[in-house]
């Protein structure tokens, strides 16, 4: 199998390791004595009382845009034929990525990347590091269309519920996906986003995905998200000397068949121990192996054997180590990024 589709769709652009503006500290903020930037300040507020939610912000490291599931029993959520095309994106080791073909992430995209929000009374204004694109959240009381014409990102309404603003979006395409493991949505997706800053540097987010054509119930995520100050957003475009799509690799090795009892000695529980924090960040500090219906998961992802301790899901191609009795020690995690090392907790 060619893992260079796994390379690409785990891409993660390069950037000038030096640009002459990020060594600049952000004006108007509050700063304690050393000058460093005072996140525990108070939380701006607009002219009309309402919270200023303008500024640069960082998500926490998270696996949520890469798979909204991170535990295997919530996978029940998606319907039959929802998760049965999400196990084929997995067998095409997701060569139709949108994002690996340079197309917007759709309605996850928040979730990982450092985005800049620019306030005002009637509109909001989302800016999004290295993609290049921008959503307008209309706060002028409008409603939402009934009939919008489907794009990438949607289109967002916003109000105030006291201190929290809350987005409302719809006309979503069904070309993007709901995360990068290739979990699917319709066009009937409704997102929901809950922005509540409580001070000057931390923000609390929610974000809600309901779409009853995949979805059982709504999907919610939540995640803190920090002010990122005396730093600045880089360029980056992705489709330039793009050269990945004519080597993805199209189905997952099929040749390798693993009997229960084999995939059985796996199962269990291993815990980071060292190597790449990278991957470890984006895979998680603990990783979950259970078996079911004779498919290993890594968490929520499945695992395809390429022998009979090797692996490949899109997340990372995992190994497994034994000792010399043959008990199952250790896990290795690799990506680009490089590998992370799990043992495997008693």
């Amino acid at each position: 199998m060619d893992r260079t589709a796994i390379a690409a769709a785990l891409w993660v652009s390069a950037v000038p390791l030096c640009a002459q503006w990020l060594d600049l500290r952000t004006p108007g903020i509050p700063r304690t004595a050393d000058g460093k930037p005072n996140l525990t300040a108070a939380a701006p507020r607009m002219p009309d009382g309402k919270p200023d939610l303008s500024g640069l912000w960082r998500p926490e490291v998270n696996a949520y845009r890469f798979d909204l599931i991170q535990d295997l029993k919530d996978e029940g959520i998606f319907r039959p034929a929802a998760e049965a095309l999400f196990l084929e994106r997995v067998a095409d080791f997701r060569r139709d990525d949108p994002v690996t073909h340079c197309l917007p992430g759709g309605p996850s995209e928040i979730l990982n990347a450092m985005y800049r929000i620019i306030q005002s009374p009637n509109i909001v204004a989302l800016l999004y590091e290295g993609a290049g694109r921008y959503r307008q959240i209309y706060m002028d009381g409008r409603k939402l269309p009934k009939d919008p014409n489907p794009d990438w990102l949607g289109y967002s309404i916003g109000h105030w519920e006291g201190d929290t603003l809350v987005v409302e979006s719809l006309g979503f395409n069904d070309r993007s996906w709901l995360d990068r493991a290739g979990h699917p949505h319709s066009e009937s997706l409704r997102v929901t986003e809950r922005f509540r800053r409580v001070d000057f540097g931390h923000m609390q987010f929610q974000i809600t995905y309901d779409d009853p054509e995949t979805l059982t119930k709504p999907l919610s995520i939540s995640l803190a998200v920090t002010y990122a100050a005396d730093t600045d957003m880089l360029e980056n475009v992705c489709n330039e000397d793009e050269r990945d799509t004519a080597r993805l690799g199209s189905k997952a090795n099929k040749g390798v068949q693993l009997s229960p009892a084999v995939l059985a000695k796996y199962i269990g529980t291993y815990e980071f121990r060292e190597g790449s924090t990278v991957v470890a960040g984006f895979m998680g500090m603990h990783q979950t192996v259970s078996l079911i219906n004779g498919r290993l998961y890594l968490n929520a992802l499945p695992l395809i054997p390429e022998s009979e301790a090797k692996f490949d899901s899109t997340g990372a191609a995992a190994e497994f180590f034994m000792d010399a009795s043959g008990k199952v020690t250790r896990l290795v995690l690799s990506q680009t990024e490089g590998d992370a090392k799990y043992d495997r907790k008693p």
